[in-house]
C-alpha cells in the first residue's frame, strides 16, 4: 500500500466520515465530485483516529488525476472489496461471501479477482468459509483446515536424523549426562520416571529391563543400571515418557553446545512461511477467513521438539509453530490420543484439524477421531499398505 500524505487530504472541500472498528477510516464526499474520484483513506489496526498522524494514512480509493507531492496514491490489494462494500451497502453479505470464494462481484460471470495490476489475487488460492471449505487452486473444495498438525519424524525431518545422529548422541552421552547433573531436581525426576517404567518392564518381561537399585547402592550403580536400561529402549525405539523426557535434557546440552543441528526437509521453512504468509494476505483482503495454526505431534518430549525447530538448518523455525504435543497427551498409535488434542484446539469440529504423519498406524488412529489425515512419503520413509486409503505427499507444496 502507497503511504498518501495526509496535508492534502485536510486541505479538501467536502465532509469528513470516520468510523472506529478495529480500524479507523476517513471518507472525503463531495457531490459535486465523481464517486470514484472521491477518496477513502484508512489506519493500520490499532492506530487511534485521534493519534493518527501522516504515516497512519493508506489510500483505498481510485488514484487522483493529480500527483500529491511525493508520490500518487494507488489502490492496496483490500481496496476492492472494501470499496465495494461502502458502495454497496445493500448487497455487502453477497459480496463478502463472493470474495470468499475468490470471486469476483463486479463481473456477470464471478471470474477469479484479478489484483490492480491485472494478476489473479495472491489470496486465491487459500480462501475459506467456515461452512465451505476452502478453494484449490484446481477449482475444487477443500476441507476447512483450522489447525495443522505434524508429525516430526519422516514427516518433517529425515528419519535417519533422528536415528543416525540423535539417538547415537543420547545413548553415548547418558552416563556423562546422569554423572553430570545427578543431584538437581530435573535429573531425579527423570530417574523417577525411568524406576517406574522399568518396573512395569520387569512385571512384563520386557527384554533388556534390569532392576535399578535403590539410592542406597550408590550414585554409580544407580547410573550404571539405568544406563544399561536406557541403551535398551533406544535400541527398541520405545515411545514412552521416561524415555523422551531424558533424551530430551540430553539434547538440550547437545543443542546448546553447538553439537547438533536439526535438520529438516527443505520444503518445510518454505510452507511454514506461506501458510503463515496467506494469514497476512486473508487479512489484508477484509475476508471472513481462517488461517491454519501449526502445531507439532511427536513422541518426543515438548522439550525435544522446540530444541529441534529452534535450532535447525534454516534457523529458528519456532515463529511459525503455534504450540507442541508429546506423549503426555496419549500414544500416537491410540485413538484417545487424538480427541484429546481435538480437545486442546478448541476446535468446532476435529475435521478442521489436518493430521500429516509418514506411519500408517498414526492415520489409522487419527481417522476414528475425525481428523482429517495424510500421509507424507519421504526419502527413507518405510512402505505403506496397498490400498491403503489416505492421500499421500511427497513434499510440503502439496498441501
Amino acid at each position: 500500500m502507497a503511504i498518501a500524505s495526509a496535508a492534502p487530504l485536510m486541505a479538501m472541500n467536502g465532509a469528513l466520515k470516520m468510523a472506529t472498528n478495529s480500524q479507523s477510516y476517513l471518507e472525503f464526499q463531495d457531490n459535486s465530485i465523481p464517486k470514484p474520484q472521491q477518496l477513502i483513506v484508512i489506519s493500520p489496526s490499532g492506530v487511534q483516529k485521534e493519534r493518527m498522524v501522516e504515516e497512519d494514512m493508506y489510500v483505498l480509493s481510485a488514484p487522483l488525476a493529480t500527483s500529491y507531492p511525493h508520490k500518487p496514491p494507488k489502490y492496496s490489494d483490500c481496496a476492492p472489496l472494501f470499496l465495494k462494500v461502502q458502495l454497496n451497502h445493500r448487497y455487502h453479505d453477497a459480496i463478502v461471501k463472493l470474495n470468499q470464494f475468490g470471486l469476483d462481484w463486479t463481473t456477470t460471470t464471478h471470474g477469479p479477482i484479478h489484483n490492480c495490476n491485472g494478476t489473479l489475487s495472491s489470496t486465491r488460492n487459500v480462501k475459506m468459509s467456515a461452512k465451505a471449505g476452502a478453494l484449490a487452486s484446481n477449482g475444487t473444495i477443500e476441507p476447512l483446515r483450522r489447525c495443522i498438525v505434524l508429525d516430526i519424524e519422516g514427516t518433517t525431518t529425515p528419519i535417519s536424523f533422528v536415528t543416525d545422529v540423535l539417538f547415537p548422541y543420547a545413548r553415548d552421552n547418558v552416563g556423562r549426562h546422569l554423572d553430570a547433573t545427578y543431584d538437581s531436581a530435573e535429573t531425579q525426576e527423570d530417574i523417577k520416571l525411568l524406576r517406574t517404567q522399568v518396573q512395569e518392564d520387569l512385571e512384563n518381561g520386557v527384554t533388556g529391563a534390569v532392576p535399578i537399585p535403590s539410592n542406597d547402592a550408590g550414585k554409580e550403580k544407580v547410573i550404571a543400571a539405568l544406563v544399561k536400561n536406557v541403551e535398551a529402549m533406544i535400541k527398541a525405539d520405545r515411545k514412552i515418557t521416561a524415555l523422551k523426557e531424558l533424551q530430551g535434557h540430553i539434547w538440550q546440552t547437545g543443542f546448546k553446545n553447538n553439537e547438533l543441528e536439526g535438520v529438516v526437509f527443505d520444503d518445510v521453512p518454505e510452507a511454514l512461511e506461506r501458510w503463515a504468509a496467506s494469514g497476512i494476505k486473508l487479512l489484508a483482503n477484509l475476508t471472513s477467513c481462517f488461517v491454519p495454526k501449526v502445531y507439532i505431534y511427536s513422541s518426543g518430549s515438548r522439550l525435544a521438539q522446540r530444541l529441534l525447530f529452534g535450532h535447525t538448518n534454516y534457523g529458528d523455525l519456532r515463529k511459525s509453530l503455534c504450540g507442541f504435543f508429546d506423549t503426555t497427551v496419549g500414544n500416537k498409535k491410540e485413538t484417545k490420543s487424538y480427541h484429546e488434542i481435538t480437545a486442546s484446539l478448541g476446535v468446532d469440529h476435529p475435521s478442521e484439524i489436518l493430521f500429516v504423519t509418514d506411519v500408517y498406524q498414526e492415520a489409522i488412529a487419527a481417522k476414528p477421531a475425525g481428523l482429517e489425515v495424510i500421509i507424507s512419503v519421504r526419502p527413507g520413509n518405510g512402505p505403506l499398505p496397498d490400498n491403503h486409503g489416505f492421500r499421500t505427499v511427497k513434499s510440503f507444496s502439496e498441501i
